[in-house]
């Protein structure tokens, strides 16, 4: 199952493990379980502190295993086979038992070893997201930080009859002692502020405690934010980045094939690789926190989501953009049941259905032909007379029988039936009738809206949300920069947020050469 090149770089990861890791797998017939004994021995042959055994712990499935470390339950169990995205998941497991220090900020890592409620985790995922891993090593963390939690990573695929009874359309979708707890396209600092609402005795206000003055403090991990982080770091100046997940939108690109002299990238690749170069440099990274808000002044103080208070000479913010909401009737209460924002994540759970794309521009005419790979019909509502996307995703798309495409049509309401989406409800705007579309999920794909609800009344922003910026990423405060998708420099890609990232580093620098 796993490739030479695979077990050879398994091993040089285990080379340094110091705990024993035992993987105990559940005892039972299973159609996959054949599959899954021989991915646990490739991967348990490459070191000696490694083994595999089988036993009768009464767990979810013959194709459930658990981590043991010296003979203890980590409270990190895997209910399927974590190959794909998952597979990291798995390894870091491994390799954090085995005492490779956890990736975590101070600050959450007191959060979490707080907790003193008895929690369980289960992270229904799909094997060909790109958000769930987030998800799965995130709470696998937790897990090793306090015993009273635990985790269970569950692939959705081999448990169709356990989805269809919770009635899950999206991953990931996370359950807390066996109820909701938060599902569709969520990330860890989401799950962090949900944490912090439900015990809010975690977090410890510190804003009188001393903490180190920074030069540059960047606000955002996508490409705008690591390039801006990288540059200032290489001036000499102190940098902390805070960022609810390197990668920003990045992460969730499948192709990339227009980065100069990258002929072509993932975004989960892309995403690596930025890490890797952030390591390179000092630069003191706060992951899963974000920023609530800013007090202006000479010194910036910036107020985080885990209480934390921050004081900077300058700031960068470089928070991206997020998926637009329609803002109709149904769409909120229905995401992850059916409404969906990221057809490569959730499209698997619609095989063999009836789905609709709202939106004609590129991403919605690249959304639409994914899905006609599994789906059984797609639908593309566009609101104007004309498609936006370039004529030669349009062309596929018109030459493709499973994509039917609408025009002039105005989404109204997304409608449900004990809690499945069941159709979409549009305004024919050449007419003005009101039509039904029945369909089973809908896919949003009508751009992006800046993350700058935290700066109103900081900075000056656009009637779109957008930063207002000059020619050196400057805003309307002194000391105050911003870069990338979340500014109004035209034309959203990853190359040109990068060299924003990098030019407002540069004109921080300046800033504080002429300040001293």
């Amino acid at each position: 199952m796993l490739s030479t090149d695979i077990i050879i770089a398994v091993k040089s990861y285990t080379q340094n493990m110091t705990n024993k890791v035992t993987v105990v797998l559940q005892t039972g017939e299973h159609e996959k379980r054949a599959e899954l004994v021989e991915f646990l021995r490739q991967i348990c042959s490459v070191s000696a502190q490694l083994t595999c055994v089988e036993r009768d712990d009464k767990l979810r499935s013959p194709v459930s295993f658990y981590l043991e470390v010296e003979g203890q339950h980590s409270g990190i169990s895997f209910s399927g086979i974590p190959s794909g995205h998952e597979f990291n998941s798995l390894i870091l497991a491994i390799l954090q038992l085995s005492g490779t220090p956890l990736k975590l900020d101070n600050s959450l890592i007191k959060m979490v070893k707080k907790i003193k409620e008895r929690l369980h985790f289960e992270v229904f995922i799909s094997l060909t997201c790109h958000n769930c891993p987030d998800v799965v090593q995130s709470l696998n963390q937790f897990s090793l930080l306090n015993d009273s939690i635990s985790t269970e990573m569950i692939d959705g695929g081999l448990f169709q009859a356990l989805v269809n009874e919770r009635n899950i359309q999206g991953v990931p979708s996370v359950y807390l002692n066996g109820e909701l707890f938060a599902n569709g396209k969520i990330d860890t600092a989401q799950l962090v502020d949900k944490l912090v609402k439900r015990y809010p005795y975690i977090i410890e206000k510190n804003e009188n405690k001393e903490q180190e003055l920074q030069d540059v403090t960047v606000i955002g991990g996508g490409p705008a934010g690591v390039a801006a982080a990288i540059y200032a770091a290489r001036k000499g100046l102190k940098v902390t980045m805070i960022a609810d997940r390197v990668g920003g939108q990045v992460k969730d690109t499948l192709g990339i094939e227009n980065l100069i002299s990258v002929v072509k990238t993932t975004g989960t690749e892309l995403t690596n690789n930025m890490q890797a170069h952030l390591n390179d440099y000092d630069i003191k990274i706060k992951s899963f926190l974000r920023v609530e808000k800013i007090e202006k002044g000479t010194i910036k103080k910036l107020h985080l989501s885990n209480g934390e208070l921050i004081d900077s000479k300058t700031v960068i913010v470089a928070t991206g953009a997020k998926w637009r909401e329609l803002g109709v009737p149904g769409e909120k209460d229905n995401i992850g049941s059916g409404v969906a924002y990221c057809p490569h994540c959730d499209g698997p759970f619609f095989k063999g259905k009836e789905v609709a794309v709202v939106g004609g521009g590129n991403s919605g005419i690249e959304a639409a032909l994914d899905l006609a790979i599994v789906v059984n019909h797609v639908t593309v509502f566009e609101f104007l007379p004309e498609l936006k996307a370039d004529q030669v995703l349009i062309d596929k798309a018109q030459a493709n029988p499973k994509i039917t495409i609408v025009k002039s049509a105005a989404t109204k309401e997304v409608i449900a039936q004990e809690g499945k989406v069941v159709a979409l409800a549009y305004e024919d705007r050449n007419t003005g009738e009101i039509k039904n579309h029945n369909l089973s999920g809908i896919f949003v794909q009508i751009g992006l809206v800046p993350n700058s609800g935290f700066l109103n009344g900081v900075v000056e922003c656009s009637q779109y949300g957008e930063v207002v910026i000059d020619e050196k990423c400057q805003t309307t405060e002194s000391g105050i920069f911003a870069a990338g998708d979340v500014t109004t420099v035209p034309y959203k890609q990853i190359v040109i947020a990068m060299g924003e990232g990098s030019k407002a580093a540069l004109s921080a620098f300046e800033y504080l050469i002429r300040s001293n």
